[in-house]
């Protein structure tokens, strides 16, 4: 390799022989040294008039030469290189480089990564209180009858949510009332109080338990579903054909799929609530050797109202709760499976927070009023 100089501020670097990966190549640091020592350099250009061979050795080495002197601001004419050497040049350009993503020798400090959790906490919250008002505003055009949403699809998604949820419903409630009252058997049975069985079980079920467990199967079950669904949309490019035509996503998708959880989500609970107290019964009954009739009457004197209106009311909050969780993840999606997958699994994870946070909460306001 030599170096000639044209006019000022200009250098044609000549290169010769053959340029391979087992050959001595020059050394790069040296070029640098010579090449850059002039301060008016402004381009370089190569003739090759005297190359024999090469391979990717001579595109490496061409590639890093380049690199140094963008830099520099130094200009680089490709002109005199083989056109082959040329094209994989601008295709080194083209690719950047990938970095390691596994390494993080500066790991950013402790008040920095609080800053960007809060700042993705608070962009997070603000989503998901617009998404609210777009569905709010979807009840009110529904409620004043404007409302575009086909009433076929609505049956089916009722179907979906209740009919095909009560096996699963069914087993995991009653085992829930079987492990409280083989529970509460073993304690109160120390008291000879083992009829106060019946109160357990009753009372944690209905106001309670029933509608929690309904929610939490919704939410692994439905509320994921929704979110799958509409990610899949999302990446189908069919929510961007249903604005492209006037047609509001959140009236044609999401609506329908509030209103069968609403509507089904307390039905449920109930139905949640009754094979519960048949666990209850079982162990009741089996382990603690009560009568069976004697047990479901302790169980009516202790159930009111005011308790069957709470889980009902809680029934209902839990389901538009799986419902709008499980929608907004949907409608968050990305497009690749990889995110419809995320959006599914924090369709689940944002609904169980939520329904556990709302069940506190009312807890506390039906104390507050008297409901308890």
């Amino acid at each position: 390799m030599a170096l000639a100089r044209e006019q000022a501020g200009h250098v044609v670097v000549a290169i010769g022989g053959a340029w391979q990966l087992d050959a001595d190549l020059p050394d790069l640091e040296r070029l640098d040294a010579d090449l850059f020592s002039e301060q008016e350099l402004t381009s370089i250009a190569f003739e090759t008039s005297d190359l024999v061979a090469w391979d990717s050795g001579l595109v490496s080495y061409l590639a890093s030469l380049a690199w140094r002197c963008r830099e520099r601001g130094i200009e680089v004419r490709e002109e005199g290189l083989p056109e082959g050497v040329q094209a994989l040049l601008r295709l080194a350009s083209t690719v950047p480089e990938r970095r390691a993503e596994g390494r993080n020798e500066h790991a950013d400090p402790f008040l920095r990564r609080f800053g960007q959790d809060f700042i993705d906490l608070a962009r997070s919250t603000g989503e998901i209180l617009a998404f609210v008002g777009e569905v709010t505003l979807a009840v009110r055009s529904m409620v004043a009858g404007r409302a575009r949403f086909r009433r076929s699809e609505l049956w089916l998604l009722i179907e979906e949510v209740g009919a095909d949820a009560l096996p699963i419903i069914s087993l995991i409630s009653f085992l829930v009332g079987l492990i409280l009252g083989y529970i509460g058997d073993q304690q109160l049975a120390q008291f000879g109080a083992r009829i106060f069985v019946a109160d357990l079980v009753g009372l944690a079920i209905v106001i309670q338990m029933g509608a929690l467990i309904t929610a939490i199967v919704l939410a692994g079950r439905t509320g994921a579903a929704f979110a799958a669904q509409l990610g899949t949309m999302q990446v189908n490019e069919e929510i961007d054909a249903l604005r492209t035509l006037g047609i509001s996503p959140v009236e044609f998708l999401v609506l329908p799929r509030l209103i069968a959880l609403v509507a089904m989500t307390p039905l449920l609970a109930i139905y949640a609530n009754l094979t519960g107290i048949l666990g209850g019964a079982f162990a009741g009954t089996v382990v603690g050797g009560l009568n069976p009739a004697e047990y479901f009457t302790e169980t009516v004197a202790a159930i009111g109202w005011n308790h069957i209106t709470q889980g009902l009311i809680s029934a209902t909050v839990f389901g538009a709760i799986v419902a709008v969780s499980g929608c907004l993840r949907g409608m968050q999606s990305g497009r690749s499976a990889a995110a419809v997958g995320e959006a599914t699994t924090s369709a689940v994870v944002t609904s169980i927070v939520f329904i556990v946070i709302a069940s506190a909460v009312l807890t506390i306001v039906f104390d507050a009023v008297g409901l308890s």
